[in-house]
């Protein structure tokens, strides 16, 4: 697959999703528990703007691309040791579609052997796409394309730090992310997919996050890399699925966070 049949691939799925997101959103939907009534789960809600989207996603990828592997949040997985295999969040950031805020996306990540090779985040309230293919990254709305470049800001008190909620953060989690926020100059929450998609566009300069899966991350990696940032986990390994992750604007910002949250951890 070349990197323009992967772009128009990507824009095919994105307008299948929001055939069936886009109407939902702002309609005060059902909303589910998938944690149900597990001892210590926070709330995990799902929709059926969820549910339609990452259907009728999979159904084109399963007529398109027979051969291919699909790993989807709603859905479960198939065929992932498949060369090509197609990764789905429908909704990442399905707290923020329920209260009607526009900070959520449709993410779609493509990998070949493992290795996320393209991706995008989709706001279709908004009309964004955040798209990288073929070792380019861009950003599309009303028919205009910039570039993705990271923020060169290389010290950390001047850098502006962001995270989906505090509460994913436990124990020993909590400590390391309250020390890199203490030393930041600016820490803010909300936004889930969003804030990578600032980060990859120089707006911001570090996410830290815990408690992710393969989902939420592997279809932003492209983005984030090819804009000129890095992604690795808490341990500075490129293990990017799930869990413990953080996404930095440049390698030293990445280095200095690396070294408190190491620190941190000994204590």
């Amino acid at each position: 697959m070349t990197p323009s049949d992967i772009e128009a691939e990507l824009k095919k799925i994105a307008a299948l999703a929001q055939l069936e997101t886009l109407p939902r959103f702002r309609s005060k939907p059902s909303v589910d528990d998938k944690a149900g009534t597990l001892a210590g789960k926070r709330f995990d809600p799902v929709t059926e703007a969820d549910r339609q989207a990452e259907k009728a996603i999979r159904a084109h990828i399963e007529m398109v691309f027979p051969d291919h592997g699909f790993i989807g949040e709603e859905t479960g997985s198939s065929n992932i040791d498949s060369e090509y295999c197609w990764i789905v969040d429908p909704v990442d950031g399905t707290r923020s579609f329920i209260a009607g805020l526009p900070s959520w996306g449709t993410l779609i990540g493509l990998l070949r052997n493992g290795e996320p090779i393209a991706g995008m985040m989709h706001q279709p309230f908004t009309g964004e796409f955040f798209i990288s293919t073929g070792g380019l990254a861009w950003h599309e709305q009303a028919g205009n394309r910039d570039e993705l470049v990271t923020s060169n800001t290389n010290s950390l008190d001047q850098a502006i730090l962001m995270a989906t909620a505090p509460e994913m953060f436990e124990h020993e989690n909590l400590e390391a992310f309250t020390a890199v926020a203490q030393n930041v100059r600016l820490t803010r929450y909300g936004f889930d997919c969003y804030a990578y998609c600032m980060l990859a566009a120089g707006h911001i300069e570090l996410v830290v996050e815990a408690d992710l899966s393969p989902y939420d991350i592997l279809p932003l990696v492209p983005l984030i890399e090819n804009a000129g940032g890095i992604v690795t986990n808490w341990r500075g390994h490129r293990d990017l699925y799930g869990g413990r992750v953080i996404a930095a604007a440049n390698v030293e910002l990445h280095q200095q966070a690396i070294e408190i949250i190491t620190f941190s951890s000994k204590r």
